[in-house]
């Protein structure tokens, strides 16, 4: 090994073992909040399972994702999920499904064949169900606003306006 290759390689080395040691002894500059993953669900296991059998059996991760997993060819501009009980009651994500024509409710800016489609010809009881799994995802506090401004971007295609913009329940 000749000589400028040794110094490359030892400059290497130290800059390795210094992002090593930055890191072990946590002097990285994100703040702990970020480090956390900011979504989480209040459904009982119960809930998650009847939930989850019908988020799988009405193919809802053709469009959007849970728990920031989705299909990684298709690229759909659909809001994700989750933390969606955070922006949305139970009550109205009921009425949501219940809709006949749910771009009524809430409108967005996707092509027809990938709005969303009525949930009215399931059971009562498959929507409450549906809804209140929807209503049991989180998010933490710190990440609500950004959860919000991403939301908003991917129904409109536009910048959040700000805090103001009126109860979206």
């Amino acid at each position: 090994m000749r000589r400028g290759e040794k110094w490359i390689l030892g400059g290497m080395a130290i800059f390795v073992v210094g992002l090593m040691v930055r890191n072990y002894f946590g002097f990285s500059e994100t703040p702990s909040q970020e480090k956390s993953i900011p979504f989480y669900s209040t459904a009982s296991k119960e809930l998650t399972r009847a939930g989850d059998k019908i988020y799988k059996a009405q193919n809802c991760k053709k469009c959007h994702s849970l728990w920031t997993v989705k299909n990684i060819m298709a690229t759909v501009p659909a809001p994700i999920l989750d933390g969606v009980g955070s922006l949305r009651s139970e009550q109205w994500l009921f009425e949501y499904f219940s809709s006949e024509n749910p771009q009524t409710m809430l409108k967005g800016r996707l092509k027809r064949e990938w709005s969303m489609p009525s949930y009215a010809h399931l059971t009562e009881s498959e929507r409450r169900t549906l809804a209140a799994y929807m209503a049991s995802l989180k998010v933490e506090d710190w990440y609500l606003e950004d959860l919000k401004k991403l939301e908003y971007r991917k129904l409109t295609g536009n910048e959040w306006p700000g805090p103001n913009d009126g109860d979206r329940q």
